[in-house]
């Protein structure tokens, strides 16, 4: 692939469980990255939780770090946005991995065309529930409360609890509802923000790729949860893939 060439993947959910064959089919394709190309985009919910305090991680998730430092060191650049499963990131991802972090959304340059970045929860969605644990997770009192417990302690219940996050595999949750509210969304934002070439989302667990005018795209990469699915964006445009 040419430099120029961008991967974007999103929805991982990797629980840092020993043995997990998503997360060890992942780190098999985070080496490929670099044949791929120069640009990694990981639009949020690459783990089931994280959560950095001061001076601490989760140290589960420790294989998926050092997989992705070797993608760094590969001279790839990695930006990260932060999912409903893992916005609460800080400054470790770019002074100890070499990677930028973006909480919310982020506007970059992508395969040479300006591109909107978010995972696309929360406000995008129409759900009453989604929108209110976006807020819940959004707001500083929140992380400010959850950095007060002992992270034994905190890591326990977000695993209690983690249902509500969003993680339903056995059902759609809405998503399909959502998955036409993003498309919506972005028709609308290209129509509005005739800078913008291509807009990026992810979440709704649904690879699509739609082109609202020549030249500029809608692209969610899907889940890689769910089928190994992650997108290029070339020169050409985007196109989906499954590793």
């Amino acid at each position: 692939m040419p430099p120029e060439t961008t991967v974007i993947v999103s929805d991982a959910h990797l629980s840092g469980e020993p043995g997990d064959p998503l997360a060890e089919t992942f780190h098999r394709f985070l080496k490929e990255v670099p044949a791929m190309g120069r640009h990694l985009v990981i639009n949020g919910d690459l783990f089931d939780f994280w959560f950095e305090y001061r001076s601490v991680i989760p140290r589960t998730v420790f294989p998926t770090l050092a997989a992705l430092a070797e993608v760094v060191r590969a001279g790839v650049r990695v930006t990260i946005t932060g999912g409903n499963h893992d916005r609460w990131g800080g400054r470790f991802w770019k002074e100890q991995l070499g990677a930028a972090f973006y909480p919310r959304e982020v506007e970059i340059d992508v395969s040479g065309r300006r591109a909107l970045v978010s995972h696309g929860d929360g406000d995008i969605e129409p759900e009453f529930m989604s929108k209110l644990v976006h807020r819940v997770i959004g707001n500083p009192a929140t992380s400010f409360v959850f950095r007060a417990i002992h992270p034994d302690v905190g890591f326990w219940m977000v695993r209690k609890l983690s249902g509500l996050l969003g993680r339903r595999r056995d059902d759609d949750g809405g998503k399909g509802t959502a998955a036409d509210a993003q498309v919506e969304y972005a028709r609308e934002l290209l129509e509005l923000r005739k800078d913008l070439e291509l807009v990026v989302l992810g979440h709704t667990h649904r690879a699509v790729v739609v082109e609202v005018a020549p030249g500029r795209w809608y692209v969610n990469p899907g889940a890689w949860m769910d089928r190994y699915e992650y997108a290029l964006v070339t020169e050409d445009g985007p196109e989906l893939r499954r590793f």
